[in-house]
């Protein structure tokens, strides 16, 4: 009986664990589930009250604000010319789902840091929490810059250099409507991680799992990985041209990780002697 009791008082917590964990990932995929819903379904009206312009829902499949994106992805992104083709029957609507569920991630992403905030803080000790509170402004902004660097820049390029190179090789300037919305988001999302190179190498530093002199006499490796991730998320088609400002902007930011590498250490050795003092 005591063994059972015993067994029962060491298991408990765990399941409470489980038990959390499951009632937070539920609670993300209801916020995840009414954000997609709400991109996908609905569309946005304005009506003028008085002198006020006031947005407002409405259900709209073929309005929705999905369908927007899109329509400002091929308005913006393609050059004028090049036309989008639809090859497969569900390609418009497999492509507004994307869009959504993109839209959906990025603006649960917010909530989703909550309740992973909420699971894992127990957990922590308080220089762990402080730090992780620190770099959640920081890896949006980088995120953020990553995304708009590729949507603004590296995307536009892309398709004028395959339009240019159909008109040379006089062929019709098509491309399947489904890669242009499924190239878009991949690349966006893609420069948008690599964009996260100098937290990553920040957060190991303060972890104690790399130092900065480490991270300084690596430099070579750390620019060779730089071009190699560009020539990964690059679209391949520019003659080389994209894929060296991707590398040349990631080796920028390597060198910001190592400076702000330097700091951390620093900070934390000065707190050292502050305690041992």
């Amino acid at each position: 009986m005591s063994y059972q009791r015993e067994t029962q008082d060491k298991e408990l917590p765990l399941l409470e664990h489980i038990k959390e964990l499951l009632t937070r990932i539920k609670r993300v995929v209801m916020i995840l589930a009414f954000f997609f819903i709400l991109y996908f379904m609905f569309g946005i009206a304005f009506i003028q009250i008085g002198s006020f312009t006031v947005p407002i829902l409405y259900p709209s499949l073929y309005n929705s604000i999905a369908v927007v994106f899109v329509r400002d992805f091929i308005d913006r992104e393609l050059p004028v010319g090049l036309k989008p083709i639809t090859i497969n029957t569900l390609d418009p609507i497999f492509s507004g789902l994307s869009v959504a569920a993109y839209l959906a991630l990025f603006s649960a992403s917010p909530f989703i840091a909550r309740e992973f905030w909420a699971f894992v803080a127990p957990g922590l000790y308080e220089h762990e929490k402080k730090f992780i509170r620190m770099t959640i402004v920081p890896a949006v902004l980088l995120f953020a810059a990553g995304s708009a660097f590729a949507y603004f820049i590296i995307i536009p390029f892309m398709f004028l250099f395959v339009y240019r190179y159909d008109i040379a090789l006089n062929i019709d300037p098509t491309l399947s409507f489904k890669s242009i919305v499924s190239t878009i988001l991949l690349l966006m999302t893609a420069t948008g991680m690599a964009f996260e190179l100098p937290l990553v190498m920040a957060g190991m530093t303060k972890l104690g799992l790399v130092k900065p002199q480490t991270w300084l006499q690596n430099w070579r490796w750390g620019v060779m990985i730089s071009f190699i991730i560009a020539w990964i998320i690059s679209p391949g088609t520019t003659g080389g041209l994209i894929e060296t400002t991707i590398g040349t902007i990631l080796s920028a930011l390597y060198f910001a990780g190592i400076g702000v590498s330097y700091l951390i250490a620093k900070k934390s050795n000065n707190s050292k002697k502050v305690i041992t003092k």
